[in-house]
């Protein structure tokens, strides 16, 4: 592999635009290699001999150690300091070639622009690093005073000294005596105990190497008393609507409690700050050596097409560099090892490191292979429903129009999701491939993501199985000899949903649980909107619930057609009831409603006016659903008129909102006409195409308003079915253009991590509060 695609692939994607163009660099070495080659005339070996020997001449009088000082000197480096900021500069000494001098020099200038580029981003980084790794020693010296609190609450805290700091030396004042009466050694021992032992373990290992090294000043310890908590307040996120409620009423940040539930979730959210942090650390290490490595390999190119030994005095440079001394980082990395490996893991080096360690994901062969397999079979499962079809001319019987409108229905919900399946298996694809970093804006748990393969296969999966028992239910039909099981056949579609949430919902370790659950967890943020804070996956999940209306008016029937109809007989009198009228209307806004419940709680969080045009927008939407539904109901021209007007209203406010708001397209003053300045594909056609996609499938309910609800050649169920899945793929198509805009969005920001909020909060001002740092 090339380096540069190695370089490419190597690359934070949120930090793309901090490292070295080693592209450009590239190009202008081309030209500097072109400049340098004689030119194509009749004249060009005469002067390519001239050169050469007036090129000996001068070597013959300077003399052989004059002409090897002057090819090691190349270049001249230089560190210029103004203020507190360092620029770095090369000089080249000039060659025997005018012209390629010339392309030389813009190559060392764009050199140094690059580089002095990477390091002034590398020094921001660590210095934030820093700041943050303060922040956690304050945190996790709350965090040791609250579980002496919670675990021994006899202990006085004045006797214990210990301080912890990731920009310096964990130490402890205690005594090693004191610690071994107050915690002996037992089969089971606590957090705290296991704590402080290996902290005094490693201050008598850390204290003998000051005293054999001629003894170093301690930094000010300061001691931890019971006051210091009394003015912490804890700031953990509710978890269930009743502590929301909890917090909204009182506050939340409320002042410690000192008890056990407390104490792990507090444990729990340092755990996930010091794991977030580590990484960080670890990808600033690799930023600092990859940039370090371009650098190589570009001067060594440089050397090569020159002939001159340049590389020696950059890379020299290089080092003397921030980005060549990671000495900050490192020890940052070692610290928190430690810190973490004394505090999370009982002292057991593999485990923490186990869960430190971000987790790679391997690809297993067997999905891939059973993907492609229930694909097939799948493909083969639909030549054989249609052939049956055919064959037995199910469409002239008499019995078609009552399969359609009780069978179709039930069945179709299957149909919905499968697609919806496939299409998200289609974005993962496209996502990865143009670099989009889904991960993290999901906020998936490193290693249990699912990739498109995987998605691929449980997709194909669920197809197979519901081709299957489609033909089985046709094939019983047909044969007299099971025709008289009429419940078993007619309970086959009610039995595969049945085992499919049994399947979403199985507590066992089997088909990508940490997934599933994660699916489940943010369905039920959605079912309790707007109570919990509304994060990306959240809103995203329920966009995606908006594109599958029709799905969720298949689950009504369902009940209705198994609780209340005759489906022994194939019959249902569910649109014949009130009831069923109103929740055939209630559910298909619950995910529109949803939406707006999510508005109003980031309007109250965020305080942004966005999200109350973003409100209204669903808002609308509701009331064009509910003229629609009506108009599908009652079949009145006043309900046409008003199902048309409320929904044009919203398809223009959507449409407008998906493409500006959400796509970030349409910007006047871009350098890309009528899109935007940044794109990762590079064919600018395909947004055009997907504009004019995006507004033509979003005009699909013009066929229930214009009266194309039924026609001769096609049943109405099959008619809603098309319209479902028209918009299942334009609701594909948003999901890419719609993450690669929040990609965009974080490449802007460079945020390549996810906050991870800290457990307490205090007044910083305090003098009683500045713990040791």
């Amino acid at each position: 592999m090339k380096f540069r695609k190695e370089f490419m692939s190597q690359m934070v994607p949120e930090w793309q635009e901090a490292y070295l163009d080693y592209s450009h660099l590239k190009t202008v070495l081309k030209e500097v290699s072109r400049a340098r080659q004689p030119e194509a005339s009749d004249g060009t070996t005469r002067n390519l001999k001239r050169r050469v020997s007036l090129y000996r001449a001068f070597s013959g009088l300077a003399g052989p150690r004059r002409s090897q000082q002057m090819q090691e000197d190349a270049i001249h480096t230089n560190i210029i300091h103004t203020g507190s900021e360092e620029c770095y500069q090369s000089m080249l000494f000039a060659s025997s070639s005018e012209q390629s001098d010339e392309h030389q020099v813009e190559f060392f200038r764009r050199l140094d622009d690059e580089f002095n580029k990477v390091v002034g981003f590398y020094k921001k980084e660590v210095a934030e690093l820093m700041g943050e790794a303060e922040e956690l020693s304050k945190q996790i010296d709350i965090l040791i005073a609250l579980r002496i609190k919670v675990e021994k609450p006899d202990i006085a805290l004045e006797d214990f000294n210990e301080s912890v700091s990731l920009t310096g030396s964990s130490t402890s004042s205690a005594s090693t005596s004191t610690a071994k009466s107050t915690f002996p050694r037992t089969a089971k021992r606590s957090s705290l105990e296991v704590t402080q032992e290996v902290e005094m373990e490693t201050r008598e290992a850390k204290s003998n190497s000051r005293k054999a090294s001629g003894g170093i000043a301690h930094p000010t310890i300061q001691k931890l008393k019971l006051e210091l908590l009394s003015q912490v307040r804890i700031n953990v996120q509710p978890e269930t609507p009743i502590s929301t409620l909890k917090c909204m009423v009182m506050s939340s940040k409320s002042q410690l409690s000192y008890n056990k539930t407390e104490l792990r979730k507090a444990e729990e959210l340092m755990k996930r700050a010091f794991i977030e942090f580590y990484q960080k650390l670890r990808v600033l290490k690799g930023y600092s050596f990859l940039n370090k490595l371009a650098v190589s390999k570009i001067m060594k190119k440089y050397d090569k097409i020159t002939s001159r030994k340049a590389s020696k005095a950059y890379l020299e440079m290089v080092e003397k560099s921030p980005l060549g001394s990671i000495l900050e980082v490192t020890g940052l990395i070692e610290r928190v090892e430690a810190v973490f490996i004394k505090h999370f893991a009982d002292g057991n080096r593999r485990r923490g490191m186990d869960i430190l360690k971000r987790k790679i994901k391997r690809e297993r062969q067997g999905i891939t292979f059973f993907s492609g397999f229930f694909f097939g079979c799948s493909l083969a499962l639909v030549v054989a429903i249609i052939l049956v079809i055919h064959l037995r001319n199910i469409f002239k019987s008499q019995g078609r129009g009552q399969y359609m409108d009780n069978i179709f229905p039930l069945y179709s919900l299957f149909g919905f999701i499968v697609l919806h399946m496939l299409i998200y298996s289609a974005n993962l694809y496209f996502w990865r491939r143009y670099h989009v970093n889904y991960t993290l804006m999901f906020g998936f748990k490193q290693g249990t993501e699912l990739g498109y393969w995987e998605v691929f296969f449980l997709s194909s999966g669920l197809a197979v199985i519901t081709m299957a028992c489609i033909l089985s239910n046709l094939d019983m039909e047909a044969d007299p000899r099971t025709r008289t099981f009429a419940a078993i056949t007619e309970s086959v579609p009610l039995a595969l949903l049945i085992a499919l949430l049994f399947l979403i919902f199985c507590p066992f370790d089997i088909l990508f649980r940490p997934s599933r659950f994660f699916l489940v967890r943010s369905a039920f943020h959605l079912v309790c909107a707007p109570l919990y804070k509304v994060s990306l996956q959240d809103f995203f999940l329920a966009d995606q619930l908006t594109s599958q209306v029709q799905a969720f008016r298949s689950l009504q029937f369902y009940v209705c057609y198994y609780g209340w109809g005759d489906f022994i007989r194939r019959s249902n009198k569910c649109f014949e009831s009130r009831i069923f009228e109103a929740f055939y209307f209630v559910v298909a806004i619950i995910p529109y409603w949803i939406r707006t419940l999510q508005c109003l709680r980031r309007l109250v969080e965020e305080k942004d006016v966005e999200h109350v045009f973003n409100g209204l927008k669903y808002f609308s939407t509701i009331v064009a659903i509910a003229m629609r539904t009506g108009h599908d109901l009652n079949m009145g021209m006043i309900w046409r008129i008003l199902a048309a007007i409320s929904s044009g209203i919203a398809t223009i406010s959507g449409t407008y909102w998906d493409i500006v708001q959400d796509w970030g397209l349409l910007q006047r003053n871009s350098k890309n006409p009528w899109l935007r300045d940044k794109l990762l594909i590079s064919n600018k056609n395909v947004y055009y195409v997907a504009i004019g996609l995006n507004i033509l499938l979003r005009l699909a309910w013009m066929q229930s308003v214009l009266g194309f609800r039924e026609a001769p050649f096609i049943h109405r169920q099959a008619l809603i079915a098309i319209v479902a899945v028209l918009e299942i793929i334009r609701r594909g198509i948003w999901n890419f253009f719609r993450m690669e805009n929040e990609h965009l969005n974080n490449v802007g920001k460079f945020r390549a991590f996810n906050s991870v909020p800290l457990p307490f909060e205090f007044d910083d001002n305090n003098n009683k509060m500045r713990t040791r740092l």
